[in-house]
């Protein structure tokens, strides 16, 4: 899957890709996300358009370890996929023809019961998780039964893919979009790429793009290189627009329908957060990257304004002074460069979020109001260029 020259080098994914395949029932986009810790922010803009995750772990000895401590990607990507909302996961435990392994029952279960802990104590629920063993090396276990396995009477990747339940999709909201990529394709033009969260995309619609203002015509939608006649939610789709340059546009931007309920920018808003990882815990006016879709902009914590009980919401402090390590509090936060978010209640894509400082998640959040800047007109594109 790796195109780009220096993930091949490297041996590992740098960007996020998507690509198309079928099973038995379903037609499936895989967005093949990285999972190296410098590539973390790619790995989140991906995470946050999925309905799944599967969770690809290691088997060997010393790898899996590695992947589960306290500093390994393990963790933190299934902490991510739950915070970006991902409910449903499939845990594939990969590698099982390692001479370390040698398709062990033993070192499977090992590793089911530790991921297991895990995923159950950030909020996955064990039903809707499945553990998969295979070999991508040698194909085991994708498509069909193997001989090496004999002792494992679950689903192969392929029927556990199958048994994953496809979403209700939120048709009836006003349209959003939040970019993932903007690029420029020759007999085209300016095309936007991300996917569709909620509301319906159609050629010939005046879309609005938050946080810019900016307005213009939609000339054409695609899927995997094809022309469609709208797009739903849950579609990864690129869409064609009239007389913007690739300038007008960048990931991390919403876009929306600009006469129903238009996405705007976002002067500050409220969210309650929970801390997760911070070795001094969070005071006023810290100002961390917050990952929210496909955005990543630091925000200040302007004020800390109550400590809350993360299970009912009750006020257990007013205006605390710091938050620590497992507190849940309500919080004012401050873009510090333009951001579209909405109310987790409204659209809960675009209104969750992780708090991102020193290579680690620290935080999590959900937003819960926003307040709007005041923006009196929007920015027309006029047809002052052609392609």
């Amino acid at each position: 899957m790796s195109k780009l020259k220096a993930e091949r080098e490297r041996g590992i994914t740098i960007d996020i890709s998507l690509y198309k395949f079928e099973t038995a029932k379903y037609f499936f986009t895989i967005i093949d996300a990285p999972g190296h810790r410098d590539f973390i922010k790619n790995m989140i803009t991906g995470t946050s358009q999925a309905d799944a995750a599967l969770l690809v772990v290691a088997a060997p000895l010393g790898e899996f370890e590695a992947g589960i401590a306290k500093t390994g990607q393990t963790k933190e990507h299934a902490l991510l996929a739950y915070t970006l909302g991902v409910r449903q996961i499939i845990v594939a435990v990969n590698k099982m023809d390692d001479r370390s392994v040698n398709w062990s029952e033993q070192r499977f279960d090992e590793i089911t019961k530790e991921v297991g802990n895990y995923v159950k104590k950030i909020g996955f629920t064990s039903d809707k998780v499945q553990y998969v063993p295979i070999s991508g090396y040698s194909g085991d276990n994708l498509i069909e039964k193997s001989g090496n396995l004999p002792w494992f009477k679950g689903p192969t990747l392929s029927e556990a893919l199958d048994e994953l339940q496809e979403p209700k999709r939120p048709v009836d909201l006003p349209l959003r979009v939040p970019l993932q990529d903007v690029y420029k394709i020759s007999g085209l033009g300016c095309v936007p790429v991300g996917r569709v969260e909620s509301g319906v995309l159609k050629p010939g619609m005046s879309i609005k793009f938050a946080p810019s203002g900016v307005v213009s015509e939609v000339k054409s939608v695609q899927m995997h290189h094809a022309d469609i006649p709208q797009a739903l939610p849950g579609d990864n789709i690129g869409f064609n627009m009239k007389n913007l340059t690739i300038k007008d546009l960048k990931r991390g931007m919403v876009a929306g329908d600009a006469k129903v309920s238009p996405p705007q920018e976002a002067e500050s808003f409220t969210a309650q957060v929970i801390v997760i990882n911070h070795p001094s815990g969070i005071r006023a006016n810290y100002a961390p990257v917050l990952d929210c879709h496909t955005s990543h902009i630091a925000c200040k914590f302007e004020s800390i304004i109550s400590k809350v009980d993360r299970r009912n919401g009750t006020v257990l402090e007013e205006n605390p002074a710091v938050i620590k390590n497992g507190d849940s509090a309500i919080v004012k936060l401050v873009p510090s460069k333009p951001i579209c978010v909405e109310t987790f209640t409204d659209f809960p894509a675009l209104g969750r979020f992780a708090v991102r400082d020193m290579s680690q998640t620290v935080a999590v959040g959900v937003v819960k109001s926003v307040v709007h800047k005041d923006v009196t007109k929007a920015v027309v594109k006029n047809s002052f260029h052609s392609y």
